[in-house]
């Protein structure tokens, strides 16, 4: 019962959001102002209150970081194994970066960031900050590196890589309010009473605006194409990854609140993100967007199955 109180409202809300578009509660196109406001304001507020006011377990970035990220490069080579006996079908290297990066980026944002907090509360929050902080980056930088690479497109340095990657990272507001909120937290300063509920106020809209917003995003997204692509690329997102996470926490001897904060951002079905991805390179876009659909209507059972686990686990 205490798993279904904290999966149900989530996906409750983001059934709402669906439905809001389905029924023409709002027009289609409103999940443009919904999602500016979710990520550029609430959720940028949530994440610099909760990382100000928290109390943070001692945990090692490089344990978490070994962690979800060995579990991610772990699902990232088995996705390229599998994408190269699908190709013999398709033809084309690239294909492989972008079913990699579609069975491995999860919408760790919209749909981890509420689940996580519901699940693990507020102490989730410094474990919740160390992946979000390099998430975006080092995943984006690792697939358009490898792109170029296999498709040999790149003439020019490094650098005109690497650049726009740290151009975007300085203007995210998700990105600045974690680091406002670390900065700040340094100064020992805290909020006084007026800002404190300002900016409260502000986080308690973040979660469900974001879940409304993915309700809305989801409309979009068609399960078509390539079936095959699609389900390998949900088993390997909501079941390889997050058991490769589970193990590789065990192993690293992480906490109970960070090695839930691992495994349920490694069970977070696919995100828009990959999808954005496949657009910008032409490839497998019908596939990837299938795998944020059903991934997400699949994540409903799956992910009950992961509070469970963790809840146990702690």
């Amino acid at each position: 019962m205490a798993t279904l109180l904290i999966v149900a409202p989530v996906f409750a809300l983001i059934a709402a959001g669906y439905a809001s578009v389905l029924f023409r509660f709002v027009s289609e196109s409103a999940h443009k102002g919904i999602s500016e406001f979710a990520f550029s304001i609430a959720i940028p507020a949530l994440l610099f209150r909760t990382i100000v006011v928290s109390e943070f377990a001692d945990v090692s970035p490089y344990r978490m970081w070994g962690a979800y990220y060995g579990a991610l490069a772990i699902t990232w080579i088995a996705a390229m194994a599998v994408s190269a006996l699908l190709r013999r079908q398709r033809g084309g290297s690239e294909d492989g970066v972008v079913f990699a990066i579609g069975s491995v980026y999860g919408n760790i944002v919209m749909l981890g960031i509420p689940l996580v907090l519901s699940a693990l509360g507020n102490e989730a929050a410094g474990p919740m900050a160390l992946i979000l902080s390099v998430n975006t980056p080092l995943l984006w930088l690792c697939g358009t590196l490898q792109m170029e690479f296999v498709s040999r497109k790149q003439a020019g340095s490094p650098l005109a890589i690497v650049w726009p990657v740290i151009a975007d990272l300085a203007r995210n507001p998700l990105m600045l309010a974690i680091g406002f909120g670390v900065i700040w937290r340094f100064t020992g300063l805290g909020l006084t009473p007026v800002v404190d509920r300002t900016i409260e106020l502000l986080a308690q809209a973040g979660a469900p605006t974001a879940l409304i917003a993915l309700g809305i995003n989801l409309f979009r997204f068609e399960v078509k194409g390539e079936k095959p692509s699609i389900l390998v690329m949900c088993a390997l997102k909501l079941a390889a990854m997050p058991v490769a996470a589970f193990v590789l926490a065990r192993l690293l001897d992480l906490p109970p609140i960070a090695a839930g904060v691992i495994v349920l951002f490694a069970a977070m079905p696919t995100g828009a993100n990959a999808y954005i991805f496949a657009v910008q390179y032409q490839r497998l876009v019908n596939p990837v967007s299938g795998a944020v659909a059903l991934g997400t209507l699949l994540a409903a059972v799956t992910l009950p199955v992961v509070v469970w686990v963790v809840a146990g686990v702690r």
